[in-house]
C-alpha cells in the first residue's frame, strides 16, 4: 500500500511539472506575440516571481515599465499597484490577472473621505502613502513610499501632515520628524497579524538572527526591530549583511526572493500567517487568460491620472530613500 502511494504521489508531481512547464511557455509565446512584460511585486508566489521580467515594489515596477518599450504590461500584484503603472504608461496596455485583487488597506480610505480630513485640518499638507488609490492620489499633495516616508514628509514647508492611510506607517513617521503627523485609521491586515510574541520567540530559537521588520507592523513590533526598512530596503540590507540568519517581519513572499538571492543565508518568517491572500491570487493560469484575452485593463481617467501623476511626481524630486 505505502509502495503504491509513493508511485502515485511521483505521478502528480510529474503531471503538476508538465503543467508548469506548457504554462511557462505559453507565457513566453504569448509575451513574444504582445511584446509585453510581467512584473511581480516581491509577495506574490514564487511560480509568479520566477516567470516575471521584473521583481520588485510596487512603485518601483511602475518607473521601470515605463521606461520599457514593451506595449503591454501585466502586473502582478493588487489593484493600487496597477493603477500607478497606468498613471506614468498612459500610451501602454496594463492588465491586471486578477480584478478582484484589492488592497485592503488602499480600500481604507476613499476620495470623500479625505476631503472631510482636509476640510478639519486646512493648514495641513497631505501625504499619501503609495498604497492608495489613483483618485485619493489625486487630492493629495505628495505621495511616499515605505522607504522614503520621512524625507517626504521632512522635505515639506507645512509643520501640519495628514499621512494617509496607514497608522503604522504615520506612527513611524512621527517618531522620526519633528512635524506633528495626522495619522488616518488604515492599516494593512496582514502587517497587523505579525505580533511582538512572533518576534520574541523566533528569536528565542534563533539568538543570532537579525530582525527586520517593515515599517506597516505595529509600534510594538517595530520597536524589537534590529533594522525597518521596506522590501527593497531588506533585500538591499541582506545582501550585504554578514549575518547568516534574519527573522524577517513582512508579508512571507519576500522570503522566496530573499532565499533566492542569498541561498547561503537562512530566513525565519516572523510569523507563518504573514499571508495576503490578495497577493496570492495571481497565478501562471490568471497570467495566460489576461495575455491571452486582453483582461483585465487598468484605466485611469486622464484628469485624475494627471493630479495623481503630480503627487508622483512631487516625490521622485524628493527622492527614493533606502
Amino acid at each position: 500500500m505505502r509502495h503504491f502511494a509513493l508511485e502515485n504521489n511521483l505521478s502528480i508531481r510529474i503531471m503538476l511539472d508538465t503543467k508548469n512547464m506548457d504554462n511557462i511557455n505559453r507565457i513566453k509565446q504569448l509575451k513574444k506575440e504582445k511584446n509585453a512584460i510581467i512584473l511581480a511585486h516581491n509577495y506574490q508566489r514564487g511560480d509568479v516571481q520566477d516567470i516575471a521580467d521584473f521583481v520588485g515594489d510596487s512603485f518601483g515596477l511602475s518607473k521601470t515599465a515605463a521606461s520599457h518599450n514593451a506595449d503591454v504590461i501585466v502586473f502582478c500584484g493588487v489593484d493600487f499597484m496597477a493603477e500607478s503603472a497606468a498613471i506614468l504608461s498612459p500610451e501602454k496596455t496594463v492588465l491586471m490577472p486578477e480584478l478582484n485583487a484589492q488592497c485592503p488597506m488602499a480600500a481604507m480610505i476613499t476620495p470623500e473621505s479625505l476631503k472631510l480630513e482636509k476640510q478639519k485640518y486646512p493648514d495641513a499638507a497631505v501625504v499619501c502613502y503609495v498604497n492608495t488609490s489613483a483618485s485619493v492620489k489625486a487630492q493629495s499633495d505628495i505621495c511616499c513610499t515605505s522607504s522614503n516616508a520621512i524625507r517626504v514628509v521632512n522635505s515639506l514647508d507645512e509643520d501640519e501632515i495628514i499621512f494617509i492611510p496607514d497608522r503604522n506607517l504615520a506612527r513611524y513617521v512621527a517618531d522620526n520628524t519633528e512635524k506633528k503627523i495626522i495619522p488616518w485609521n488604515g492599516y494593512c491586515p496582514t502587517h497587523h497579524l505579525i505580533l511582538p510574541g512572533d518576534i520574541l520567540l523566533e528569536k528565542e530559537e534563533h539568538p543570532e538572527a537579525e530582525i527586520l521588520v517593515h515599517p506597516e507592523c505595529r509600534p510594538d513590533v517595530v520597536s524589537l526591530a534590529d533594522k525597518v526598512l521596506s522590501t527593497s530596503g531588506m533585500l538591499k540590507y541582506v545582501a550585504r549583511s554578514d549575518s547568516r540568519e534574519f527573522i524577517i517581519g513582512t508579508e512571507i513572499g519576500l522570503l522566496h526572493r530573499l532565499s533566492k538571492e542569498n541561498p547561503e543565508k537562512r530566513f525565519i518568517p516572523a510569523t507563518a500567517y504573514a499571508v495576503c491572500p490578495n497577493m496570492k491570487m495571481n497565478t501562471l493560469e490568471s497570467i495566460i487568460r489576461a495575455l491571452e484575452n486582453n483582461k483585465h485593463i487598468i484605466r485611469v481617467p486622464e484628469d485624475t491620472r494627471r493630479k495623481a501623476k503630480l503627487a508622483l511626481d512631487r516625490m521622485l524630486a524628493v527622492g527614493r530613500g533606502d
